[in-house]
């Protein structure tokens, strides 16, 4: 995900995180989606918050069959990235097109995914407000097809070798995740399991597995940028962390430098069913 509201982000973050996103989301949910949506003469997925294209690069090879993607993010700059540089093939090799369709998210309606075997999102729902996240939920039970979800955050984040400070600065970090930015409250960590009670509630069937970033030193750039993009989140949340901030992300950075530091940043994933099968 990556442009809703007035939230953005960069291609370089991306681009950083991609083997990472690849790396966590659960395949066993993938696979279940696979058979969920059967075979078709052209299977249409809709990318809502597609960013740079990394969920259909992931997923549009474990689809067999052709593909039609249906891109959607607001930023224009990011969506032509995503259509350039798209899934080139199914599983079996079959043809993948795809589309790219500007828009605002946060005012997504079921007419906007008409005609879908599969929808998609991945890292966006923490960035939804509740009303907005409820309309998401029921513009892709409106849609009757199945619904994969990736990488919500949970709020849960583990340092190794720990901190006394960690503690403050991940509550500091959630605080930063659910604050409210131009009249619109995020849900943060809240917004996975609010989805998953909202698309239970609305009848659809809905699975959730864990899908963690596991980083470390082979991960030294982006853990770096994380570490700081963290600790800064935090700090902006609470000014009075600045000058403790400081030294505490001095001592993570010679930690990292070091290939001492370690961190799990904890994620869901969620499928859901329609009830009574999909299309």
């Amino acid at each position: 995900m990556t442009a809703v509201g007035e939230v953005r982000v960069s291609s370089a973050w991306l681009r950083l995180r991609e083997p990472a996103d690849a790396a966590a989301r659960s395949t066993v949910l993938a696979r279940t989606a696979a058979v969920s949506v059967g075979r078709a003469a052209v299977t249409v997925v809709h990318d809502l918050g597609c960013g740079s294209g990394s969920m259909g690069r992931w997923l549009a090879p474990q689809l067999p069959g052709a593909q039609h993607w249906v891109l959607h993010d607001r930023d224009p700059d990011l969506l032509r990235v995503a259509a350039t540089h798209g899934p080139g093939s199914g599983a079996d090799g079959a043809a993948v097109s795809v589309e790219g369709r500007q828009g605002d998210l946060t005012r997504l309606g079921p007419a906007d995914l008409a005609g879908a075997s599969l929808v998609t999102a991945s890292a966006l729902l923490d960035m939804l407000t509740a009303d907005e996240a409820e309309r998401f939920v029921r513009s892709c039970v409106a849609a009757h097809c199945p619904v994969l979800v990736t990488l919500s955050v949970t709020g849960r984040v583990r340092l190794s070798p720990a901190d006394p400070l960690d503690a403050m600065f991940g509550a500091a970090f959630n605080d930063h995740q659910r604050r409210t930015d131009g009249g619109r409250t995020l849900l943060g960590p809240l917004a996975v399991h609010a989805a998953v009670l909202l698309f239970r509630a609305l009848g659809s069937r809905v699975e959730v597995r864990a899908s963690p970033w596991r980083l470390g030193a082979d991960h030294g750039p982006l853990l770096a940028e994380w570490l700081s993009g963290w600790v800064g989140a935090a700090c902006e949340q609470r000014p009075e962390l600045g000058a403790v901030g400081a030294a505490y992300l001095a001592r993570r950075r010679a930690e990292l430098a070091q290939g001492r530091l370690a961190v799990t940043v904890h994620h869901l994933d969620l499928l859901a069913l329609p009830a009574g099968g999909g299309k």
